[in-house]
């Protein structure tokens, strides 16, 4: 790059430092969709695999669909009997609301090898009791932390008839609360022993516990494999066998929502960055060359060569690519930090400002396609223009 592109650029309002915001634009949104897309994928790698989700199958039951076998107890016995798994455990979902203080309702889930709650007070037994419960520390105004390690009375259904039922009290001890914050499974979210949770889903369909888990089943069911070599052949082997199976590796990996588009977007990005600025560097070097027609031709007449003017433009368009990619870099980093909260709140698990971060390559393909593609759209923009008589050119420009 010559000491003239510096000076054309800066100086001259004709020069290719127009291309800079569309650039930066571009560069920008790229940077940012690959820090939402970071920051969503380091805390599913944290968070859930992190919990052991590299050894772990889901199965999970449809209802009215005949061809994905149901999760009752004889079947999760089958999925028990498959080689190389050393656990399975049932999640049987009911509500329990408050039955003294309070006018929560809260939606209840066994607690499985799958949930790495964020406990904020007191601990999670390593295998939770039949009378325990692990609960938010606040939910739907209830602050739940004066009673951490406390026996308290919940109330759930007892269905009675085809549309009635009673009320029917539960004493469990609150041993752990967790961040809010967290909602895998949805705001507000006790979390039981399996046997206490199929306990109050079969009380609210009106059945007996062994009835209900036999008749009816698990809404879903966690496997957990002995090695995370022996996943694939687990999986295989369960759906073979009729289950509807997926690695948990795989499907948390499949980021949903705002974070699929922001993934997907990242990608497109790329391809749509160096398109457009391709596209702007052959169109605003055209017009640059144009507008300039009158003093490159004075230039070559004085004995500049074609080439010499070409490094000129190529000088332009890499200063402009360079300021442009780092605007843009600087800018979509900023914007995917200061969406770290917002974005915690959807995904429910936290992210970090490091998650939030783009990574080393989406971050390069930032700053460096813009002056790449401008200064390819350049030899392609400018090659015309260059071509035409200087003498012709300067009589022409009086």
């Amino acid at each position: 790059m010559s000491r003239w592109s510096l000076y054309t650029w800066k100086r001259d309002g004709r020069s290719l430092r127009r291309a800079v915001p569309a650039l930066a634009v571009l560069a920008a949104m790229l940077t940012m969709s690959a820090g939402v897309a970071a920051g969503a994928a380091g805390a599913v790698e944290r968070d859930v695999l992190g919990s052991g989700g590299l050894t772990q199958v889901e199965l999970s039951s449809f209802e009215g669909d005949a061809s994905v076998r149901s999760l009752t107890a004889s079947a999760l016995r089958d999925a028990g009997s498959v080689p190389g798994v050393r656990q399975v455990v049932g999640d049987y979902s009911s509500v329990l609301y408050a039955e003294e203080a309070g006018t929560y309702d809260l939606t209840s889930h066994t607690l499985t090898p799958g949930d790495d709650l964020p406990v904020s007070a007191g601990a999670i037994p390593a295998v939770l009791g039949p009378k325990e419960v692990v609960l938010p520390a606040n939910a739907q105004g209830t602050d739940f932390t004066p009673l951490l390690g406390r026996t308290v009375a919940f109330g759930y259904t007892k269905a009675s008839g085809a549309a009635s039922g009673t009320t029917g009290v539960v004493q469990l001890k609150i041993v752990a609360l967790y961040d809010p914050r967290w909602q895998a499974d949805g705001p507000g979210v006790a979390y039981l022993s399996e046997d206490t949770a199929a306990f109050l889903a079969a009380a609210r369909a009106g059945q007996g516990t062994e009835v209900f888990r036999e008749k009816e089943g698990a809404q879903s069911a966690v496997v957990v494999v002995e090695h995370q070599r022996q996943v694939a052949a687990v999986t295989k082997a369960l759906q073979d066998d009729g289950f509807s199976a997926s690695a948990v590796s795989d499907r948390v990996r499949n980021l949903p929502g705002l974070f699929g588009v922001a993934d997907l977007a990242m990608r497109v990005g790329v391809l749509v960055l160096a398109l457009g600025a391709l596209g702007l560097g052959a169109v605003r070097a055209s017009d640059s060359a144009r507008a300039r027609l009158g003093q490159f031709a004075v230039l070559r007449i004085l004995g500049t060569g074609r080439p010499e003017l070409r490094r000129i433009l190529l000088g332009e368009a890499m200063l402009s690519g360079g300021v442009a990619g780092l605007i843009g870099t600087v800018a979509g980093t900023g914007l995917s930090v200061t969406l770290v909260g917002p974005l915690s709140d959807v995904l429910g698990l936290p992210i970090t400002v490091a998650d939030a971060l783009p990574g080393p390559a989406w971050a390069a393909a930032a700053l460096l396609l813009p002056a790449a593609a401008l200064a390819v759209g350049t030899l392609l923009g400018s090659r015309e223009v260059l071509r035409q008589d200087p003498y012709l050119t300067a009589r022409a420009h009086g």
